[in-house]
C-alpha cells in the first residue's frame, strides 16, 4: 500500500492501454490483406525459414514477460528508470502504429498445414484472433528489447549474482521471443529488422541522450 501511495503517479502511464488498444483493434479491422495499397513484406529470405511450432511458447511468454516486467519496474525502478521505460514503450508502440497507418502492411506467410498437436491448436488460436496485417515493425520485437533493456539498467537487479541470473534469464527470452515471431511465420525478418532498429533510435533518444533536465521535471 505504501508503495502505491508513494508512486501513484507511475499507475497514469498505465492509461495508454486505453489509447493503444482501441488504436490497435481499429487498424485490425481497418486495414487488412485486401487493403487498397497494401504493401507485402515478406521475401525470398522468409520461404527459406522452417515454420517451428513450439515456438508458440516463448511467442506467448510475451505477454507475460511484459507484464511481470512491467509490475517490477513499477514498484522497484528508479523514478528515472521508470520513465525511461514507460516512455519507451509509449512512444515506440505509438510510432509501430503510426508507421502501419502511413505504410500500410501485412504477410501471406502463414502455413497452409498445422498440427492438431497442442502447439497446433494455440496456433491456430493466435491466427484467428491476430491478424497477419500491421506487422511492421513487429511490437513484439520492439517490446521484447524495450523491456529487456529496461531490467538490464535497473538497479534494484544490480549488486548479486541471482540478480544478474534474471537479466541473464531475460535476454535469453528476449531472443526466443524474436525469434518465435519469424518461426511461426507471424512476422517477417524484415519486421523484425524494423523493430531492432526501432529501439535503436528510441535507445539515442531515451537512453543515450540523457535529458537530465525533463526527468528531473517528470520525477
Amino acid at each position: 500500500m505504501n508503495i502505491l501511495k508513494k508512486n501513484w503517479w507511475r499507475s497514469l502511464f498505465g492509461l495508454y492501454v486505453l489509447v493503444y488498444l482501441p488504436w490497435f483493434f481499429y487498424l485490425e479491422n481497418k486495414i487488412t490483406l485486401d487493403y487498397p495499397g497494401i504493401h507485402i513484406i515478406n521475401g525470398p529470405i522468409d520461404d527459406k525459414i522452417p515454420f517451428i511450432e513450439i515456438f508458440i511458447i516463448p511467442y506467448l511468454l510475451w505477454f507475460l514477460y511484459v507484464v511481470l516486467s512491467c509490475v517490477y519496474m513499477f514498484i522497484y525502478a528508479t523514478n528515472k528508470e521508470f520513465i525511461q521505460f514507460a516512455l519507451s514503450l509509449i512512444i515506440g508502440m505509438s510510432l509501430c502504429m503510426v508507421i502501419c497507418m502511413v505504410y500500410p502492411n501485412g504477410l501471406t506467410l502463414r502455413p497452409e498445414y498445422i498440427s492438431d498437436s497442442i502447439f497446433g491448436k494455440l496456433i491456430k488460436g493466435l491466427y484467428a484472433t491476430d491478424t497477419s496485417t500491421n506487422v511492421l515493425p513487429s511490437i513484439h520485437v520492439y517490446n521484447s528489447l524495450a523491456v529487456h533493456i529496461a531490467l538490464a539498467k535497473c538497479q534494484a537487479l544490480k549488486g548479486s549474482k541471482k540478480k544478474e541470473v534474471v537479466k541473464v534469464a531475460s535476454l535469453i527470452l528476449c531472443i526466443l521471443i524474436c525469434l518465435s515471431t519469424i518461426f511461426l511465420k507471424q512476422h517477417s525478418v524484415y519486421d523484425v529488422i524494423a523493430g531492432c532498429l526501432l529501439m535503436c533510435v528510441m535507445y539515442i533518444f531515451i537512453y543515450a541522450a540523457d535529458f537530465h533536465r525533463l526527468y528531473n521535471k517528470m520525477c
